[in-house]
């Protein structure tokens, strides 16, 4: 019990315990970074208060006369006055509730705040109310406290409280209360701003919107809008949905899907997460920040979590309420908490199912999704091993059989004719630049379906899966296709069209010495039919888009050494060549010739060329053939 310095009557000076003299002067005095935090500790204890009341009302532990009135929190300020006062009609507290509550430390959080700023450990201020200290920061922002406060209990008289912070409070006897408590603040010169009525609406909306009760400032109510993930699902319309959503991610768009979970094991999570109806980042707006409020009892902890989500999902939207959460986590701890790392893989798995059975249920409504945010289901594929399969599962992408649609690895394996032996995949600006290239020709030939990837990033989300459904997945500009010989392709009608195999040897080898080390090797093409030549990479974990990469990076104009190029022996053109290259006149034909094959490879390919070199080169062939 605090020791007692005067008392006269029903009125008493008291000495604030020891440890709460110390942790005031740290909060007010060393630690604090956000003054506004008060308001949403003021407000939290005021919703406690009025939530145990309420829990006697129900259970007739409290059924006097004046159980009938509204449980509310009013908050009242006064610019002139420079005074900030919170009213809850909630359970109150009794003389000596008040000496303990407010005069000593009563909270084994409190104690633990103590200690880790005694070992000199860093505490967020901006979660002091979990250390179970929040009336406490009321003295960041008021040169005075004083507390009204009546008990429910009948025979309790009603009490104030007041301090000034610096050692030692008083409680004196007061009459005609209303049940519950009243905290006003004087404030500090350098904290007048709480005495503004919309700086006080903008703190309750950010931190405390969705506490159970009304909040009233200066006679208005704030908390408007319903914390919707407590709500039966089948209970929430379409509209609330949308207001909720343009509320918590600041939004003017309406979602694509909302989607609300909720589980008492092996965590008790309730939630309620949005995708939105625009990619931002696709605007150039920058990248997002993470979406997801973390909340406990419909109290903000935090904003903006990164720990509750993989970073491919930060454009998802939403809140998180979870009672299992210990109340005194902060920023550094939840990076090493089992418990959220719990969370986030309960929420991630759910988030991927829901995304997969719309998908299922909706074509059409999940491809308008995936074409916003396919980037960052591919983000996850390549960056996500735990959940790499069933990211797959989500991936779409047009194919050399579905020019209208998009398909999923999935409908692409039920659609493989027998004998196929892989998932083939090539990335390019457009279809009609793939289509015009030499990549595909041979297995659409076959009957075989190729995916057409238009971004760069899915070179390495394919490479990355290697593998689907156990079939491997592979670049159709790979040097190994693992292609079966038809029997057309060694056909004596192709043999008599093509060059001799010598001659046709003889002739790759004389374009490796004209190319150089602009090519890795020359080779003749098993897979070629309407082509002269093509670039294919040898390594099969490296394919030409990447090569694009690269020379985008590099601002190359030539292919690496990892290139081979492969030519066509029953080309004209190569046919010609072969002649030219033992002609003694026109053997500089044929070498300028044997470059500009490399040309319309790379172009093919889509790599760079110098065009000067491309130019000039065209012009000495041009004039040749017109001679």
């Amino acid at each position: 019990m605090a020791e007692t310095s005067n008392k006269s009557g029903k009125t008493q000076t008291l000495k604030f315990k020891t440890e709460v003299a110390n942790m005031l002067n740290i909060v007010i005095n060393s630690l604090y970074t956000d003054k506004e935090i008060f308001v949403r500790e003021l407000i939290s204890n005021a919703s406690d208060a009025s939530e145990k009341m309420r829990h006697l009302i129900l259970t007739k532990k409290a059924d006097g006369p004046d159980t009938d009135g509204p449980l509310e929190i009013r908050i009242e300020v006064d610019k002139d006055a420079k005074t900030f006062s919170i009213t809850d009609s909630g359970i109150g507290m009794t003389r000596e509730e008040a000496q303990q509550n407010l005069g000593t430390i009563a909270h084994s959080g409190s104690r633990e705040f103590l200690k880790q700023i005694a070992e000199g450990k860093s505490v967020d201020m901006n979660l002091i109310g979990q250390f179970g200290v929040g009336f406490y920061s009321a003295f960041m922002a008021a040169k005075k406290v004083t507390v009204h406060t009546h008990s429910w209990q009948t025979d309790a008289e009603p009490v104030v409280w007041s301090s000034d912070g610096t050692g030692q409070f008083t409680l004196r006897s007061a009459e005609d209360l209303p049940r519950g408590t009243t905290i006003t603040l004087d404030l500090k010169e350098d904290s007048e701003e709480f005495a503004d009525v919309d700086t006080i609406k903008r703190l309750i909306t950010h931190y405390s919107n969705f506490v159970p009760f009304p909040i009233l400032v200066n006679g208005e109510q704030v908390n408007t809008v319903q914390p919707l993930w407590t709500k039966p699902k089948n209970e929430v319309t379409e509209e609330e949905l949308k207001e909720f959503y343009g509320f918590i991610a600041n939004a003017f768009d309406e979602p694509t899907y909302s989607f609300q979970f909720n589980a008492d094991a092996p965590l008790a999570i309730r939630s309620l997460l949005f995708v939105p109806g625009r990619n931002t980042e696709g605007f150039g707006l920058g990248r997002m920040e993470p979406g997801l409020a973390l909340y406990c009892k419909r109290v903000m902890i935090q904003n903006q979590v990164e720990e509750l989500l993989p970073e491919y999902f930060r454009f998802i939207r939403g809140v998180v309420d979870s009672e299992d959460l210990p109340l005194n986590i902060s920023r550094e701890t939840m990076q090493d908490s089992a418990l959220v790392a719990k969370l986030r893989r309960v929420l991630t798995g759910r988030l991927i199912k829901f995304l997969a059975e719309e998908a299922e249920s909706d074509a059409d409504k999940y491809n308008t999704f995936f074409r916003e945010f396919g980037i960052f289901i591919k983000e996850g594929v390549a960056t996500d091993h735990d959940h790499k399969a069933e990211l797959a599962k989500l991936l779409r992408y047009e194919s050399s059989k579905e020019p209208e649609k998009r398909t999923s690895l999935d409908e692409y394996l039920e659609r493989m004719p027998e004998g196929q032996p892989a998932i083939y995949f090539i990335t390019g600006p457009s279809r009609e630049a793939i289509e015009a290239g030499p990549y595909v020709e041979t297995l659409t030939d076959r009957g075989y379906e190729v995916l057409y990837c238009y971004e760069g990033v899915d070179d390495f989300v394919m490479t990355s899966l290697r593998e689907h459904g156990e079939k491997p997945i592979i670049s159709a500009d790979q040097q190994d296709l693992k292609l079966e010989e038809k029997e057309e392709d060694a056909g004596e009608e192709k043999k008599q069209d093509s060059l001799p195999e010598q001659d046709a040897n003889d002739l790759a080898k004389w374009i490796k010495e004209q190319l150089g080390d602009a090519v890795k090797e020359v080779h003749i093409s098993k897979r070629l039919v309407r082509s002269a030549a093509v670039l294919v990479n040898p390594d099969e974990m490296f394919t030409t888009g990447m090569q694009r990469a690269m020379q985008s990076m590099t601002k190359g104009t030539h292919p690496s050494q990892s290139m081979n190029l492969e030519v066509n022996p029953a080309h004209p053109i190569l046919k010609r060549m072969a002649e030219l290259r033992t002609d003694e006149n026109r053997s500089e034909l044929a070498s300028e010739a044997a470059k500009m094959l490399l040309d319309n490879a790379m172009i093919s390919a889509g790599l760079l060329v110098d065009p000067k070199t491309l130019v000039e080169r065209s012009a000495k062939i041009l004039e040749a053939a017109l001679k």
